[in-house]
């Protein structure tokens, strides 16, 4: 059966996802779709605005036959290891042929090329990226720089400034890296930006401007345009139940009381606290009565909003550099199921032949370090629900089966 795998948040699943899986599955000719996704917190440090269960259901609704969770040690990291760990998940299930991704450019060949003279890093390359971090600017405006040095093309700067490309870049570097034979494929994106916080055409926006639209009018018929029936009655469902919608506004003073909790050298132990930002962040803690205006007051050019929601994000965990260095030591180190069709359960059974890693459909006794840091997030998660549904919902790793449609 050829299965095409798409890498995604669905944060919300909107009308552009609909068109990139419909586009997917018809230019690879796939016969089923395999969907990894980021579980309860995003690439960018965010919390997911709907939990993982609903976005799984949302996603087997619009089609979707096997829907993997990212493990949290990838998906809330940099693009590199974001991409890494969810091309890593795809590949050792043994059964996709394709990966399909948005980019902003549509170009295959060109983000390929690229990928080949990036995969060792040459010298030329790592001399640019450093220098442009030591003089002050942002880690994808230096990688861009690099590249654009290496190959000669000023383009090659924007190739690696936009945000599906930088990600659809790095699938085919870790797909370069792991020796895998998955093939890559680009749909372009259509109609709105990554970045784009207004609604701009009448069936298409981002979900950033979803967000944005939704969490100011406190109604989902704001997005109703723009989103399949099947996700608004997901969301819709959520909401009745306390669990929607979810914002850092949630668990703000969880980050307050980490960082009160903990002196400088305790924090300066945590992942990607470098450079000494502990001292900045204490700094900044006592004049912030928001989460929004503590990120205001720590974001420069150096030190990007994403970078300062990992960050803090890692803090509330209490994720340290050894923690996330002893669980991503070996890559994605299980597959865990989310949910299926009557499709994905034929792809199930045909990964107990192929998967190179253990197929998790409960939480097992023993855990790995890369599953115990889905748990602590998972159950750090539900702390930004309604105080009746917390106990229940902490504890739900360990009794929600895949859900079955």
């Amino acid at each position: 059966m050829r299965t095409v795998g798409l890498v995604v948040e669905y944060n919300p699943l909107h009308n552009g996802h609909v068109y990139h899986f419909t586009e997917a599955k018809k230019q690879t000719k796939a016969e089923a779709a395999i969907i990894v996704m980021s579980g309860y917190f995003l690439q960018r440090g965010e919390p997911a605005i709907a939990g993982k269960w609903a976005r799984t259901e949302m996603a087997l609704r619009m089609g979707a036959d096997l829907v993997l969770e990212i493990p949290f040690a990838y998906a809330a990291q940099n693009a590199e290891q974001f991409a890494f760990g969810a091309t890593a998940t795809l590949d050792a299930t043994g059964i996709v042929d394709t990966l399909c991704f948005g980019s902003e450019s549509g170009q295959i060949e060109r983000i390929q090329k690229l990928a080949s003279l990036l995969t060792d890093e040459p010298d030329v390359f790592r001399t640019v990226f450093a220098r442009e971090l030591a003089r002050g600017v942002s880690y994808p405006t230096a990688y861009g720089r690099a590249a654009a040095q290496l190959l000669g093309d000023a383009d090659a700067q924007k190739d690696t400034s936009e945000p599906n490309n930088i990600l659809g870049l790095n699938y085919c570097l870790a797909l370069r890296r792991l020796g895998s034979s998955i093939i890559p494929a680009t749909i372009t994106r259509q109609k709105a930006g990554y970045h784009d916080t207004e609604m701009t055409d009448t069936r298409i926006a981002s979900a950033t401007a979803l967000r944005k639209h939704l969490l100011e009018s406190g109604s989902l018929m704001t997005i109703e345009p723009y989103v399949p029936s099947s996700t608004l009655a997901v969301l819709a469902n959520e909401q009745s139940s306390g669990r929607f919608p979810v914002t850092w506004d949630a668990f703000f003073p969880h980050v307050q009381h980490t960082l009160l909790t903990q002196t400088p050298e305790e924090l300066a132990l945590l992942h990607e606290m470098t450079e000494g930002l502990e001292h900045r962040l204490l700094a900044a803690l006592p004049h912030a009565a928001t989460f929004h205006e503590l990120m205001e007051s720590l974001k420069t050019k150096r030190y990007t909003w994403t970078r300062l929601q990992r960050l803090l994000l890692y803090s509330m965990l209490h994720v340290t550099r050894d923690q996330m260095k002893q669980a991503t030591a070996e890559g994605p180190s299980y597959i865990r199921v989310l949910g299926f069709s009557d499709t994905g359960r034929e792809l199930l059974r045909q990964m107990k032949k192929t998967a190179r890693v253990p197929i998790l459909t409960r939480v097992p006794k023993e855990k790995h370090p890369l599953l115990a840091l889905d748990i602590r997030a998972a159950s750090v998660y539900a702390l930004a629900y309604p105080t009746e549904l917390r106990l229940r919902e902490m504890q739900r790793e360990y009794w929600q089966t895949p859900i079955m449609l």
